[in-house]
């Protein structure tokens, strides 16, 4: 049996992060011009495809990557609210930072529409709940992550400068509408959530899923209520 050497080890992942992030900013930046509402979750859906696509080709799956049914729900769930306390600390934290710094422009009107409309609330939370948490905890967490740290070697400290990189993207993916105020806030939570994948994410990648997808819907409950 043949072994890859390393450095086709680190070429392939390298390969691998730079068709998905290219995905993520081409579809993206084409579908803004059309509507700011869909232009992310388009790109992540599109992402996703061939991100499962890539890791199919090289053997692999997402629950290599920590997408499981958990062992616990029970301890599942323990971490989930553990980890929204470290959320709202996190959030409210970096949000003080970058008041000293940033304006804060919110959303820039992008869910205005969610306001009183039922239908647009209903469909806002499928999107939450695809896109805005199990498609970006996959994507910025586990894949980019995970590449990111084997292109560079596979260290330990590959691994932590694979965070800072993730959270950095992840932070931009926010500016267009949120300005950098918000790309300031997301990436540190970005960071945080990376720091976090690191310790638990690899063997379970629900609890950052379930946090990231409570946090959206409570903001997105908050709006559609006024």
């Amino acid at each position: 049996m043949v072994r890859e050497k390393p450095t086709a080890n680190r070429t392939g992942a390298f390969v691998d992060l730079l068709v998905v992030v290219a995905v993520l900013v081409t579809v993206k930046q084409s579908v803004l011009p059309y509507s700011v509402v869909y232009a992310g979750p388009a790109s992540t859906f599109a992402a996703m495809a061939v991100a499962t696509f890539l890791l199919y080709r090289r053997g692999l799956s997402w629950a290599e990557l920590g997408l499981k049914w958990p062992e616990s729900w029970l301890r599942t769930l323990g971490l989930s609210a553990l980890i929204f306390g470290l959320f709202l600390i996190i959030a409210g934290g970096s949000s003080a930072i970058a008041d000293l710094f940033f304006e804060d422009i919110g959303t820039s009107g992008r869910f205005d529409f969610v306001k009183g409309n039922l239908g647009a609330y209903l469909l806002i939370m499928v999107l939450v709940w695809t896109h805005g948490s199990f498609f970006e905890e996959l994507l910025f967490r586990a894949f980019i992550i995970t590449k990111s740290s084997a292109a560079l070697g596979g260290t330990q400290a590959a691994s932590y400068l694979a965070v800072l990189l993730a959270a950095i993207f992840f932070g931009y993916r926010h500016y267009y509408y949120q300005g950098m105020h918000g790309a300031f806030v997301t990436g540190c939570i970005g960071l945080t959530f990376g720091l976090i994948y690191l310790k638990i994410g690899k063997k379970n990648i629900l609890p950052l899923i379930l946090v990231h997808g409570l946090a959206n819907s409570i903001a997105q409950t908050s709006r559609f209520l006024s």
